[in-house]
């Protein structure tokens, strides 16, 4: 038996190594990324609808970078503004001639399309707007305001929840009865409430329906962000901190905020695909972006007038819609494979 356990810690031939006590080999990705970001990030690329919805979102962001390059602006200093093919209220079908002022002739043009001169290639809406330069841009208007409104709403929800979570006491009481009066009304009809107020102050425009978004999105990410921090707060780890004098900032920022952050970070990945659709929906209203701005919400609106006919007049609704429903289903696979991936009890399911 001596001579065993010396053989075994010398790592002699003939050796008998204890079963499961093996150091797991580590990557490039872990050594570059750290091991629990290398395994959410090895999870998404395992799972075929993670990798669906990130192809999707790719082409997005890619659609929305190389906006400038596939639909050249006719106002540089203006480039949402959809450009206009005169003024009538009949739709023009896809490949249609542009009548007036057609825009500059990008370099891949010609090759793609096999044609010299500029054409309509979704077709135009009521009023004549171009359809593909209104999907273009709006990628980029999506991504944009997608972005600002969980950005600003999630920053606000976790400040208020982490303070309600981690002092408790009257400072809880405080900030989560003002979460629910905030929660008490229905968000979209709340922010389309909001969004018409503002816009005779400042005007139609983005800005307005971001605000309103924001005042009525930040709640959800509180309440979750207060229930992982009442979850986290008793754990071992944290009551170290605490005996060892670490302070509030120190504790909340460092030991706290990190082990329970990552519930909302996937709510704030489904959550990018919901706000483009109430922002769409406020513009579809009317209180979102001004008349010709380049929005899906914007485009689809401007087939109110032809719904009767859009067995004909399709293409004002579904290239605009189609762009809306891949946005939200490519949010919406990523969100939910994260999910997975980050759950523990998904973890021995092979994520």
């Amino acid at each position: 038996m001596d001579d065993l356990a010396s053989r075994s810690a010398t790592g002699l031939p003939g050796t008998i190594e204890p079963q499961g006590l093996a150091e797991p080999r580590s990557g490039w990705l872990e050594k570059s990324l750290g091991p629990e970001l290398a395994r959410v990030i090895r999870g998404m690329l395992r799972n075929s609808l993670s990798v669906a919805g990130l192809v999707i979102l790719g082409t997005m962001v890619l659609v929305a970078a190389l906006a400038p390059v596939l639909a050249p602006p006719l106002k540089p200093n203006k480039p949402y503004d959809i450009p206009r093919d005169g003024f009538s209220p009949i739709p023009r079908p896809p490949l249609s001639g542009w009548a007036r002022n057609p825009p500059d002739l990008p370099f891949w043009y010609a090759a793609i399309t096999g044609r010299d001169e500029w054409v309509h290639l979704m077709g135009t809406t009521s009023g004549q707007y171009d359809v593909f330069y209104g999907v273009v841009w709006g990628a980029r208007t999506a991504l944009l305001v997608g972005a600002i409104v969980v950005g600003l709403s999630a920053t606000i929800g976790i400040a208020v929840g982490s303070l309600a979570g981690f002092f408790g006491g009257r400072l809880d009481e405080i900030l989560m009865r003002v979460t629910e009066v905030f929660m008490a009304f229905p968000n979209l009809m709340a922010a389309l409430a909001l969004s018409a107020i503002l816009v005779p102050r400042f005007g139609r425009g983005p800005e307005s329906a971001v605000v309103a978004l924001t005042a009525f999105g930040w709640m959800y990410y509180a309440r979750l962000i207060r229930g992982d921090i009442l979850a986290v707060k008793g754990r071992d780890y944290v009551l170290a901190a605490r005996v060892v004098g670490a302070r509030n900032r120190r504790i909340l920022l460092r030991h706290i905020l990190p082990n329970a952050i990552f519930p909302t970070l996937v709510y704030a990945t489904l959550d990018m695909g919901a706000i483009v659709i109430y922002f769409a929906a406020l513009s579809f209203i009317g209180v979102g972006t001004e008349v010709g701005y380049a929005d899906w919400g914007q485009l689809i609106s401007f087939s109110r007038a032809w719904i009767p006919d859009l067995a004909t007049y399709w293409y004002i609704v579904v290239y605009p819609g189609l762009a809306l429903v891949l946005f939200a289903l490519g949010w919406n696979l990523v969100g939910d494979a994260l999910r997975d991936v980050l759950d523990p009890w998904m973890r021995g399911r092979g994520n």
